[in-house]
């Protein structure tokens, strides 16, 4: 009888420990991994894609499997950065065309689980910088893209408005008030990835979408599962 309590008790922490990632949303809304296999079966283009193998010469900088980020906390174990395929395409011919100009892609961050999303609710309190998981991030679909350009010979930054995550005024896609330079290399990445099928988030200079991310489910899969 003891015994039995014991693994009710278990089951029960358990059950718990599960709806906390999902207490802000339906978790049927939520795909796991073996529900993600089978879509990707049934349709090759929403398999996640390894950014680094699959992008030549692509510059990773995961601020997220640092502490170098606005939560002061490592909440990714790895820093790899994943995209749904035609996302992945898309950056692959971005990445071709900046190229020939002696420029390149930096990824701070891509697809990311759904947990990490509601970590960084609860952490902000905020729905103009992060993501409300109520409904889900387009990050959390695989279709959201956090980078900028780097000078491929000098491995430098171009000069953008801000910093990465900035909670700025500055930060914003429209931002008038700055220099000349900031505002032509804004306006440079801002056009490359429209050119692609991607459009900027107008709170963050360096946040694009996929124009098509609604076809993508929701997803919570670590990195160590893909």
């Amino acid at each position: 009888m003891r015994l039995l309590v014991v693994v009710c008790m278990l089951c029960l922490l358990n059950i718990t420990a599960g709806a906390q990632v999902y207490k802000y949303i339906d978790s049927n809304k939520i795909t796991a991994y073996t529900a993600y296999k089978k879509q990707v079966n049934a349709d090759p283009e929403k398999r996640l894609v390894n950014l680094k193998d699959f992008i030549p010469g692509l510059v990773l900088d995961i601020r997220y499997a640092t502490t170098n980020n606005f939560t002061g906390q490592r909440v990714y174990n790895s820093a790899m950065a994943f995209a749904r395929m035609p996302v992945a395409q898309a950056l692959k011919s971005i990445q071709a065309e900046l190229k020939k100009k002696g420029l390149g892609l930096k990824i701070y961050d891509a697809y990311r689980p759904y947990a990490i999303t509601v970590k960084f609710f609860e952490i902000a309190k905020d729905t103009t910088f992060v993501a409300d998981p109520r409904k889900g991030s387009r990050h959390n679909r695989g279709c959201a893209i956090d980078l900028t350009i780097i000078n491929l010979k000098t491995g430098h930054e171009l000069d953008m408005p801000t910093g990465y995550d900035s909670f700025t005024p500055q930060a914003s896609a429209n931002y008038k008030n700055l220099s000349a330079k900031k505002r032509t290399n804004r306006q440079l990445l801002r056009s490359v990835m429209e050119r692609h099928g991607f459009k900027v988030y107008s709170s963050e200079w360096w946040h694009f979408d996929y124009i098509g991310w609604e076809r993508f489910e929701l997803l919570n899969i670590p990195f160590a599962q893909l």
